[in-house]
């Protein structure tokens, strides 16, 4: 082997392993934050390879957040980023408050990345408000006329509230209550319907937006419409119901009596049973009066004679008595 072939070799060898040091080594990384006055070594880039941090993604946050005045500690930003968070999205967020004019530390943001929240979302809702529209929400007043309010709520993030506030479903859920509040208390349906800026102003006074995340700037109704009488409903359902029970218990003492009717029926023919059974006796006891000497036949004729005789004065009484000429009996 000549020198010219090892010189060919050694080379190709310096070529490889300049290769693989500049695929370890972010060089260009190292110069693109130099040019941009980011206070980056070189050993700090690869302890971000070592540590699995890409090093592209700290050193773009970096050169933004200086371009943009702020100052970015390249060790937050990877702590950031091994905790879970999204640190473009951070970053982006401290740019957006720095020109709003919003106080917003690195650490807040930070924090409320993590917590799960949008914090870039937040600082753009906080100079931009938004408007959330309610479901129609149904009301009664107090004569019974249903009423359906829509309101839109003009809402504001608050970055302080952040962390631990609730949500927009929490404060679509207040001001839902509170309207059918305002209309339950209202002694008639036309009051609001005449007024529907008096559901606006009786729900801010509410306070809703406490514990909450945001800040309640204004509330409109945009619609109301009116829905069934439940009052008439109501009383219609309340006399079906009445009426229902006055049946029931008449339908009771209807059994009742007629239990009534078939016992003193069942007793009158035990009467009679013992009637018959007690007249079927008698032919006996004359029978044995007569053997035992104690009835005469005389005394027998005399008795069926009142007994006829009584029988036809009976039969007399039950003949109505003829009027006599002009009215008299």
């Amino acid at each position: 082997m000549n020198g010219g072939n090892i010189t060919l070799i050694l080379i190709g060898i310096a070529v490889v392993v300049i290769l693989i040091i500049g695929s370890f080594i972010p060089v260009r990384l190292w110069i693109s934050a130099l040019a941009a006055k980011v206070p980056i070594g070189i050993g700090a880039l690869i302890g971000m390879r070592l540590r699995k941090v890409p090093p592209a993604l700290i050193v773009l946050a970096m050169i933004k957040s200086v371009k943009a005045g702020l100052k970015a500690e390249s060790d937050k930003l990877e702590a950031h980023f091994l905790a879970g968070g999204n640190v473009s999205r951070v970053v982006d967020a401290l740019i957006a408050a720095q020109r709003a004019q919003i106080p917003l530390p690195f650490e807040r943001a930070a924090a409320i990345d993590l917590a799960g929240r949008n914090v870039l979302e937040a600082v753009q809702m906080s100079v931009n408000p938004r408007v959330l529209e309610t479901p129609v929400v149904a009301a009664v007043a107090k004569d019974g006329i249903e009423l359906k309010a829509k309101s839109k709520v003009t809402v504001r993030a608050n970055i302080e509230r952040l962390i631990g506030g609730a949500g927009e479903a929490t404060v679509l859920a207040r001001v839902g209550e509170g309207i059918v509040t305002t209309i339950g208390s209202a002694e008639s349906h036309k009051l609001v319907l005449e007024n529907p800026d008096s559901i606006s102003r009786r729900v801010l006074e509410k306070g809703l937006d406490a514990g909450t995340a945001f800040e309640i700037l204004s509330i409109d109704i945009a619609d109301v419409d009116v829905g069934k009488n439940i009052g008439a409903a109501l009383q219609i359902d309340q006399a079906e119901a009445d009426k229902q029970i006055a049946q029931a218990k008449a339908e009771e003492r209807r059994a009742m009596a007629v239990a009534k009717e078939q016992e003193m029926l069942a007793l009158v023919q035990e009467m009679r049973a013992k009637v018959v059974e007690a007249e079927v006796l008698v032919p006996q006891a004359i029978a044995e009066a007569f053997k035992a000497g104690n009835l005469g036949i005389m005394d027998y004729y005399n008795m069926r004679n009142i007994m006829a005789d009584t029988e036809m004065r009976t039969s007399i009484s039950k003949v109505p008595a003829e009027k006599e000429p002009g009215g008299k009996k």
